[in-house]
């Protein structure tokens, strides 16, 4: 196993199986399932994996510890993919005291019948279990050689999610005021600063090449936490002034040398800041919208808009439209009308975004139809009542197939959606 630093090691896995993250979110290079297992006077495990991957995490564990047994399983985050080995795992190490926050253990209750809510049969009678302690913000743990510092961070994107502060005993003054000072420091900080992809070798940054993880986690972001912008930011100001030497979170690598990389990109994005650019996604069925969006593309490109992206969204997941409406500030959305009402996929990613509660965008609009006006004013009906977004340019309606005068007016969109990018950049 890879030892993180002195005595704190990774015991996480890999999932190179799964194709959709909750169902939901494409895995074309998997995820990983990130625990890590503090080794001292008490022996630590942070957080479990996935149920199905229990036996090489228990391998992985045993590959630490030998038969010494775990004291303490701290428990950040109770979604399934994290907590899902813990009725195992109390099977395994009966005497384990499980740490979590009073709503851990209302959820761990409901989903796996342990936590002090839970009660066992002994003879007849309703037994209530006493082997976890309950923590609140700013409590600690003493471990030996480390201290655990809880920091409570409701939902960053569950209402139980919290995170752990480990610093050597040495090192620590009082509760999240931690200077330069002396000692190691290390944020076990759940899905927090995660991304998709699992780990090939390597665990911490420094060890592989992080190219192909920056836009996964913006992906990650945007698909997973998005739409928590203000609790972020407040988990953010908690953590304001502590030095972190390790970012340990359950998702992707440990982050050593890019820290302020990826807690920067935490802050722009939980506050919703963009890059210059913009997002074209579109419907089409015999193509009369694509070419639409082909000609607002070009035009907004010549009137110098550089970063544009786009997107058909039948055939692109919108998994990945999702990220860059996050990464770019002005988006452009055009579809048909399908029985008389919005082409199916576009409503439906109307709908995520709002959903996201996505701020600080720009929108135009556009549509077609072959005989029943529909797709612009349900477009604009979903801006009015659930997006929010500043409406620039003039919407376009093609009926049938692009004229002179509808093309002018998508070359229109494209530069009105041009104009205002830019005068922001500037």
């Amino acid at each position: 196993m890879t030892e993180i630093t002195n005595k704190i090691y990774y015991v996480g896995v890999n999932d190179r199986n799964k194709s959709l993250f909750e169902g939901l979110w494409p895995l074309p290079n998997g995820v990983s399932y990130n625990s890590y297992l503090i080794v001292s006077d008490k022996v630590c495990l942070i957080d479990t994996v996935e149920v199905d991957f229990f036996i090489p995490f228990l391998k992985n564990i045993q590959e630490v510890i030998g038969e010494r047994p775990i004291d303490y399983l701290v428990v950040n985050h109770m979604e399934p993919d994290h907590s899902g080995s813990l009725a195992l795992i109390k099977k395994y190490y009966p005497d384990v005291k499980i740490v979590g926050n009073k709503k851990t253990f209302g959820m761990m209750s409901g989903f796996y019948g342990l936590g002090p809510e839970a009660c066992s049969v002994q003879g007849g009678s309703a037994v209530l279990t006493t082997d976890t302690i309950e923590v609140k913000n700013g409590d600690t743990l003493e471990l030996g050689d480390y201290t655990l510092n809880f920091v409570l961070t409701p939902m960053v994107h569950w209402p139980e999610t919290m995170m752990t502060l480990c610093t050597t005993t040495s090192g620590v003054s009082t509760p999240l005021s931690l200077g330069e000072g002396q000692g190691v420091r290390l944020l076990f900080s759940m899905d927090a600063f995660g991304c998709f992809g699992a780990l090939n070798g390597g665990v911490i940054d420094e060890q592989i090449n992080c190219d192909d993880y920056w836009l996964e986690m913006v992906r990650y972001y945007s698909n997973i936490v998005g739409k928590y912008g203000t609790p972020v930011q407040n988990a953010l100001k908690k953590l304001a002034g502590v030095k972190l030497d390790y970012i340990c979170s359950t998702h992707g690598p440990v982050w050593h040398q890019y820290i302020d990389k990826v807690v920067g990109m935490y802050d722009r994005m939980s506050r919703y800041e963009t890059e210059p650019g913009l997002v074209i996604c579109y419907g089409t069925m015999y193509g009369n919208t694509e070419r639409a969006a082909e000609v607002i593309a070009r035009a907004a490109s010549q009137a110098g808009v550089k970063n544009i992206v786009m997107y058909n969204v039948s055939k692109t997941h919108h998994s990945y439209i999702i990220r860059d409406v996050f990464r770019y500030r002005g988006l452009i959305v055009g579809a048909p009308t399908y029985n008389t009402g919005l082409y199916h996929e576009m409503d439906v990613l109307l709908s995520e975004l709002a959903g996201k509660d996505i701020k600080n965008h720009l929108l135009g609009w556009f549509g077609s139809f072959g005989w029943a006006s529909k797709a612009v004013g349900e477009i604009q009906k979903w801006n009015d009542e659930r997006l929010h977004f500043e409406a620039v340019g003039t919407p376009v309606e093609i009926k049938q197939a692009l004229t002179p005068e509808t093309f002018a007016q998508c070359e229109a969109l494209g530069r009105d959606m041009a104009a205002k990018l830019l005068s922001i950049e500037h």
